[in-house]
């Protein structure tokens, strides 16, 4: 005998829970960074702006400027559409039908201080004729090899480990190797930073396991970046440090402008620009 009192999850009937899902770790993550700036002797609040998408749907950009971040960007849109032809043809379900829905957050903190690691994360719901997630979390110290760096990094890497774990063994050594391969830099030979998770495309056929994954790996990025922002915001540094942090913050705009999936999704299915581009750090140099 069939039960129709519980019908499978899909993806389609997953939106309104995933963009819900969204804006909540939106709220907690926002914050906890409002929290770490009061814990400094500072105020700092984020400003939310909302912003429509003439094709369908929108998003809200937050963005914090305090004593601890020099800038930190915490949004969520919920968009729909339709692919231009060019675009459609890579991506999954969209080569013959090119409308699409996607829900997601996406966040960028660029530290005052070169003491403490830049950080992005992201976590998306993407839909068409198919439907699949992704995200992951990644981490840009100044100085990857030192002592503090190390620690740094072996703490944000922990949490993604265990929120991995949790599902399948297999999923941290495979999205920690596609982070590492992901945030590279060609055109300079070296990576973005201590890396951290990568994935997309993920549909394992069970949809509120991917989801749950998905929800997990906004969880680690609580746990793993937090702990990192409390130890090291009160640490002393020189100007040559901070010389060498805004050299390295080159890099970022680079990568972003260059190779980001997220940005060129952003600017070609008719997003927000000044969104797309909250990631860019709000003072950078080249040598």
């Amino acid at each position: 005998m069939t039960d129709h009192t519980h019908p499978p999850l899909t993806h389609e009937t997953l939106k309104p829970e995933a963009a819900a899902w969204f804006a909540s770790l939106r709220d907690r993550i926002c914050a906890e960074f409002e929290a770490v700036e009061r814990e400094a002797g500072g105020d700092a609040v984020f400003t939310r702006t909302g912003w429509e998408r003439p094709g369908g749907g929108g998003g809200v950009m937050s963005v914090l400027r305090g004593a601890v971040f020099e800038k930190a960007g915490v949004n969520i849109s919920v968009v729909e559409g339709s692919f231009s032809a060019e675009f459609a043809a890579k991506i999954p379900g969209a080569d013959e039908d090119p409308r699409f829905w996607a829900a997601g957050i996406s966040l960028v903190a660029h530290p005052r201080s070169p003491k403490l690691p830049a950080v992005h994360m992201n976590t998306r719901l993407i839909v068409t004729q198919k439907g699949w997630f992704g995200g992951g979390g990644d981490l840009t110290p100044l100085q990857p090899g030192t002592e503090e760096a190390r620690e740094d990094s072996a703490t944000f890497h922990a949490a993604y480990r265990a929120a991995c774990d949790k599902h399948d063994p297999g999923y941290y050594p495979r999205f920690k190797a596609w982070c590492d391969e992901y945030f590279f830099l060609p055109h300079r030979n070296e990576p973005r930073g201590a890396g951290g998770i990568f994935y997309d495309y993920l549909d394992s056929g069970d949809v509120a396991a991917d989801f749950a994954f998905t929800r997990d790996v906004g969880e680690a990025f609580l746990a793993g970046y937090f702990p990192i922002a409390r130890r090291r915001w009160a640490e002393a540094y020189t100007p040559e440090e901070r010389e060498a942090q805004l050299i390295r913050r080159g890099r970022y705009v680079e990568f972003n402008l260059l190779y980001d999936r997220g940005t060129m999704f952003g600017l070609k299915t008719g997003g927000n620009t000044e969104a797309i581009l909250m990631s860019m750090p709000p003072e950078v140099k080249w040598p």
